[in-house]
C-alpha cells in the first residue's frame, strides 16, 4: 500500500520536527556533560591525591606505634593523627561536592528528557493535524519525491509504522527517565549519609584541637627532654583503686564508676566473645559523638516514620512517656533521635531487642521476647537503650555480628567502621580516623584493665 499525499506531508513535517528537537537536546546535553565530566574528573583527582596522603600518614602511624615509647615517637603519632584528621575532613567535603554535582547532572538529564518528550508529543500532534488538513501537493512533498530523501522511506511500508516508531521512542525515553530518576534518588540517599557523617567530622575537628593542645602540653612539661617525659608517664599510671573509682562518662544516662563499666563490658565479652577493652573504646567514642544526647525531641528530630514508629513502641513496651525520654537533637545536616550510651537509633534497636512489625511492613512494632537478643543475655525483658547494661550488650552483639569477636586488629577495626557508618564504608579512608581513635581508646582501657588485674607492666601501658 502506498503512502498518501496527506500522510507524506505529515510525515515530512514530523521528521523535520523530531530531528530539530532531538538535535537540540543532544547538543545541549553533550555540552553540559563535557563540562561536568571535566569538573568531576578534577574533584576525583583531588580526592585520589588526598587518599594517597592519608595512606602515607597511616604507614607513618603504624611504624611509630610499633616503636618503644619515647617523646619523639609520641609526638610523631600526634602529628600524624592531626594530619590524618585534617586530610579526612578535606576528603569528606570533596565527596559531598561530588555527590551534589552528580545529583545536579541527573536533574539536568531528566529536564532534557522531559523536553524531548514534549517535543515529540508536539510533533505527533502536528502530524495528525497535517493529515486531516493538508490535501494538496506541497513543496515538502516535492522535496520528499527526490531520490535522496525518498531512499530514506523505502523501508517503511505504511504510515502506521511511523507512529509505532514514535510510540517506541516515547517508551524508551520514559524508561530512561525512570532509570535516571532512580539513579538520582540513590545519589540523594548517599548524599544524606555523607552529610550525616558531618557529625563525625565535628568530632574530628574537636580531636584535632585536643591533640594540638596535648602536643603543646607534652612539649611544655618535658621541655623536650626524654627523661622528663618518662617520669610523666610513670606518674600518670594510676593505682588500681583510683582506676576502679574513676567515672566512666556516658551520654544518655548517668556516669558510672569504671569498675561498673568494666563489669558490663566483661559480661558482654563472655556472652559474645568481644574484647571488653574494645567495647569500652566504642562506648567512649560514641559518648563523644553523642554530646547533644538528651536535648532533642522525638517528634521533631527523628526521621519519620522510620524511627518515630519504633520509638513509640519502645517507649510503650517500657511503660515510659516518649515525650520525656532523652534523644539526640537533629543537626542541620541529618536526623537525630539516637538513644542512650551506645547511640542506637530506634530502627536499629528494634532489630536487636525483639520488636517485630505486625503485620509485616505495617510500621506497627510489637515486642516479642523470643526475638529479643539483648534481653535474653541481660535478663531485662524488654531491654532499655538507656540502661547501660543493656546498651553495652546491644553494642557487643552489633559489633560481633560484624566480626569484633575475632579480637584481631583488623577484625576490630572493621567492626568499628561498620558501627560508625555501615560496612560499605570500611575502606573509606576519610573515615579511617574513627577506627584508629577507637583502637587508641581500646589500648588505653586495656592498660587500665591490666592494672586493675594486677599487671601494671602490661605492654598495653607502653
Amino acid at each position: 500500500m502506498g503512502i498518501s499525499t496527506g500522510r507524506m506531508r505529515a510525515l515530512a513535517f514530523l521528521f523535520v520536527c523530531i530531528l530539530s528537537v532531538g538535535a537540540g537536546v543532544l547538543l545541549q546535553t553533550a555540552h553540559a556533560q563535557s563540562t561536568t565530566d571535566a569538573y568531576r574528573a578534577q574533584l576525583q583527582a583531588q580526592l585520589n591525591q588526598i587518599e594517597v596522603q592519608i595512606a602515607a600518614q597511616q604507614q607513618v602511624l603504624d611504624q611509630a606505634q610499633n616503636q618503644v615509647v619515647s617523646l619523639s615517637r609520641d609526638i610523631t603519632i600526634l602529628n600524624t593523627q592531626i594530619s590524618q584528621a585534617q586530610l579526612s575532613i578535606k576528603a569528606r567535603n570533596l565527596a559531598i561536592e561530588q555527590l551534589t554535582g552528580s545529583i545536579q547532572d541527573k536533574q539536568s538529564t531528566i529536564f532534557d528528557l522531559n523536553s524531548q518528550l514534549n517535543g515529540e508529543l508536539q510533533s505527533l500532534g502536528s502530524m495528525l493535524r497535517a493529515e486531516s488538513q493538508l490535501d494538496g501537493t506541497s513543496l515538502v512533498v516535492l522535496a520528499l519525491s527526490s531520490q535522496t530523501l525518498s531512499d530514506f522511506f523505502t523501508d517503511i511500508e505504511s504510515f502506521n509504522q511511523i507512529t509505532t516508531k514514535i510510540q517506541s521512542s516515547f517508551t524508551q525515553i520514559t524508561a530512561t527517565k525512570a532509570t535516571t530518576q532512580q539513579e538520582q534518588d540513590d545519589l540523594q540517599q548517599q548524599l544524606e549519609e555523607e552529610t550525616q557523617l558531618r557529625q563525625v567530622q565535628q568530632l574530628q575537628e574537636q580531636q584535632i584541637q585536643d591533640q594540638q593542645a596535648q602536643k603543646q602540653q607534652i612539649l611544655t612539661e618535658t621541655k623536650g627532654q626524654e627523661k622528663s617525659y618518662k617520669a610523666i608517664i610513670a606518674e600518670n599510671q594510676k593505682s588500681a583503686a583510683q582506676i576502679r573509682a574513676a567515672l566512666f562518662q556516658l551520654n544518655g544516662s548517668a556516669a558510672i564508676p569504671f569498675a561498673k563499666a568494666l563489669d558490663y563490658a566483661t559480661a558482654a565479652g563472655k556472652q559474645t566473645g568481644i574484647r571488653p577493652a574494645f567495647l569500652l573504646g566504642i562506648i567512649a567514642e560514641e559518648s563523644d559523638l553523642g554530646e547533644n544526647v538528651g536535648t532533642g525531641s522525638w517528634t521533631v528530630d527523628m526521621k519519620a516514620p522510620r524511627d518515630t514508629l519504633p520509638f513509640k513502641a519502645i517507649a510503650a513496651s517500657l511503660g515510659l512517656n516518649p515525650d520525656t525520654l532523652p534523644v539526640s537533637k537533629k543537626q542541620w545536616y541529618g536526623y537525630g533521635g539516637a538513644m542512650g550510651p551506645a547511640q542506637f537509633i530506634p530502627s536499629t534497636w528494634v532489630g536487636l531487642a525483639g520488636y517485630v512489625q505486625q503485620p509485616s511492613g505495617s510500621g506497627n512494632w510489637v515486642y516479642t521476647s523470643s526475638k529479643d537478643r539483648v534481653g535474653s543475655l541481660t535478663g531485662h525483658t524488654p531491654p532499655s537503650p538507656w540502661d547501660p547494661q543493656d546498651a553495652f550488650m546491644a553494642a557487643a552483639i552489633y559489633l560481633t555480628d560484624d566480626g569484633a569477636d575475632s579480637q584481631t586488629t583488623s577484625g576490630e577495626f572493621k567492626a568499628a567502621m561498620c558501627y560508625l557508618a555501615g560496612c560499605g564504608n570500611v575502606n573509606n579512608k576519610s573515615l579511617q580516623f574513627y577506627g584508629n581513635s577507637v583502637a587508641a581508646l581500646a589500648k588505653k582501657y586495656q592498660c587500665q584493665i591490666d592494672i586493675v588485674g594486677g599487671n601494671p607492666s602490661s605492654p598495653s601501658c607502653d
